[in-house]
């Protein structure tokens, strides 16, 4: 079913003189600024009850009425899959996304998509964009993500992924030792060649910051804690291949399968039969949308990413 929303505020003293559209923001801030532009546009935010233009000036005493239904998304169908709901109150939900989930449809992927699941789960998510999802993790990466169940929540949690308040540390495993903790900051843009990838890029890349340091040392690997300062496509892939650590398994960025010399014989077998990227988003924390209080969530590792673990502590005692 359609959200309905009814609003209205007063323009101060201080808002004098300044456009419609800005006007709006301050009044009513638990709306993005580009969708009261629409509900302008649309007519269903006016100025004393009379559609104006978005760049028009307002004066102080002028009201402000806002009557908005969000329509529900038809465009994508709620189909039954399995959800590991890890938190969930009347703002937000926290998942647990397993490997090989796609979050969002896509070309090759039309369904069978964490938003088709959760559109299963919370009918009334068809009423919010993209059914609350504000942030992703690639098909074959696991753990942990925030799902916003209202147009409030929504805009709060992409407020704080645009002003680095959101915290989210992943596990990975890598290629070759590291002699410590670091930082990578290289700015991040599509592939000049291979358009499903992204590269590092000298001009026109996006900023790009990924922190590191180091769990537990291997022969051959690391086991690695990443905290992503920015959130760009595939950006802990492409930082790790960039200083010469790929993650073990990634099909894009860790070229040719390597097999390390004198590795155990079901070290070899479990590092071939590692079929995704060694990534799991493993603790999530941020500021709650309604309570304003700091929230955090903690999962384990999957099965697969703990076997290989295990193996690695193997090769590494001999056994």
């Amino acid at each position: 079913m359609a959200e309905t929303i009814a609003l209205q505020g007063l323009i101060p003293e201080e808002l004098d003189g300044i456009r419609f559209d800005v006007a709006a923001a301050q009044l009513f801030p638990d709306y993005s600024r580009a969708r009261l532009q629409l509900w302008i546009k649309s007519g269903e935010l006016t100025i004393d009850g009379k559609a104006r233009k978005t760049r028009e000036k307002v004066i102080p005493g002028q009201t402000l009425l806002l009557a908005a239904e969000v329509e529900n998304e038809e465009r994508w169908q709620a189909e039954d899959i399995a959800l590991d709901v890890v938190y969930e109150d009347d703002s937000l939900l926290v998942v647990n996304k397993p490997v090989g989930l796609v979050v969002h449809p896509a070309a090759g992927h039309a369904s069978g998509t964490l938003l088709n699941a959760l559109l299963a789960h919370d009918t009334n998510l068809a009423s919010v964009p993209r059914a609350g999802i504000v942030h992703r993790l690639d098909k074959d990466t696991s753990g942990l993500m925030v799902v916003a169940k209202t147009l409030l929540a929504q805009n709060h949690l992409v407020n704080q992924l645009q002003e680095r308040t959101v915290s989210r540390e992943y596990e990975a495993v890598v290629f070759g030792t590291m002699t410590g903790g670091g930082t990578v900051q290289a700015d991040l843009g599509r592939h000049p060649q291979q358009r499903v990838k992204m590269a590092v890029v000298e001009t026109g890349g996006k900023e790009a910051i990924t922190h590191y340091r180091i769990i537990q040392r291997y022969q051959h690997h690391c086991h690695i804690r990443c905290m992503l300062e920015t959130g760009r496509t595939h950006q802990i892939r492409v930082h790790m291949a960039h200083i010469k650590h790929p993650l073990v398994g990634d099909p894009l960025y860790a070229g040719r399968p390597r097999v390390p010399k004198a590795a155990s014989n079901a070290l070899i077998a479990g590092l071939r039969s590692f079929g995704r990227q060694a990534l799991h988003a493993r603790r999530l924390s941020f500021i709650h949308p309604v309570s304003g209080e700091q929230v955090s969530w903690e999962v384990p590792l999957p099965e697969d990413f703990s076997g290989l673990l295990e193996l690695l502590d193997s090769d590494d005692s001999g056994g």
